[in-house]
């Protein structure tokens, strides 16, 4: 019996990246082995020359979506998934990658059919020139969610968009993409979809995160990130309420980890110490590492 392939829909939302990262992003999709894809390209308004560069783009895969005024970057994400046919759906930021292989790894693995609500890969941290700076095989067992968030909150696995296909219906169904400062999309879309079905792991590392000065989570707030961290805390305790305790404690200390690495990028002293500060305030003064703290004040 010959396979059927199911359709599987790739979104790259855009913003003024057409001479910089978009076409490497795009020529990933393109050059994937996978035989049934869309690529739907969203264009949030880019004041750039993103039309004349996708326009130039001989692939008949390609539907190209443009805003006519800027909406949220959270809303571009959602435009993409609302135009996708698919039954898997892939969110690509504009200056990420995946493997040739990404796709069919994932659907060989699948056996096809479309029954996970979710397929994660392992990824690679790339920065501004390709270059690879560290590699996360994914290496999360088990089938509910709170082995998957043990595993990340113990560094055998890693949650990132690049990396994860979404049951485009189910996706849909809760909502699309969302967080308390939309910052925690990805963490909040994989967790509810993990407690309410089947996902598929897979170690092997097919995806590329790219870590650069303009990104955006560098351009968020610490404060933003403690509160949708805390969201996070909230939602995943109550989605896995028999071991709500034990991943309120892990999980408060692994997302105050995250929040200092954030907070200790800030140049400012001061600045630097309110971070500390308002972390402090969010997830209790306990968990804060505080000999870090002090070796901070003497830089």
């Amino acid at each position: 019996m010959e396979r059927k392939e199911p359709l599987v829909s790739i979104g790259i939302p855009t913003y003024n990246r057409a001479a910089s990262y978009l076409a490497y992003t795009l020529r990933s999709v393109m050059e994937q082995t996978y035989g049934s894809i869309e690529i739907i390209v969203s264009d949030n308004a880019s004041t750039d020359n993103t039309v004349e560069f996708v326009a130039t783009v001989a692939d008949d895969r390609i539907r190209y979506l443009r805003h006519r005024t800027p909406i949220t970057p959270n809303g571009n994400f959602n435009a993409c998934l609302n135009a996708a046919r698919g039954k898997y759906f892939l969110l690509l930021h504009d200056d990420d990658a995946i493997d040739p292989d990404f796709v069919e790894t994932c659907m060989r693995a699948a056996n096809y059919p479309h029954q996970y609500n979710t397929i994660r890969t392992g990824t690679r941290v790339i920065d501004s020139s390709n270059a690879t700076l560290s590699e996360h095989p994914n290496s999360q067992t088990g089938e509910t969610l709170d082995t998957l968030l043990m595993a990340w909150f113990t560094g055998k696995t890693s949650i990132y968009m690049c990396s994860t296909l979404f049951n485009t219906q189910k996706l849909k169904a809760i909502g699309g993409f969302y967080s308390s400062h939309n910052l925690l999309q990805d963490v909040v879309a994989i967790s509810r979809l993990a407690a309410e079905g089947p996902r598929l792991e897979i170690s092997d590392v097919k995806a590329s995160f790219r870590k650069h000065p303009d990104e955006a989570t560098f351009a968020a707030k610490v404060g933003a990130w403690c509160d949708d961290f805390f969201s996070v805390l909230d939602l995943v305790t109550q989605l896995c309420p028999d071991r709500a305790e034990v991943i309120r404690e892990k999980g408060s200390r692994f997302f105050v980890r995250l929040c200092m690495s954030r907070a200790k990028a800030i140049k400012s002293r001061g600045e630097r110490m309110g971070a500390y500060l308002t972390i402090a305030r969010t997830f209790g003064f306990r968990n804060i590492p505080h000999r870090r703290v002090f070796r901070e004040l003497l830089c």
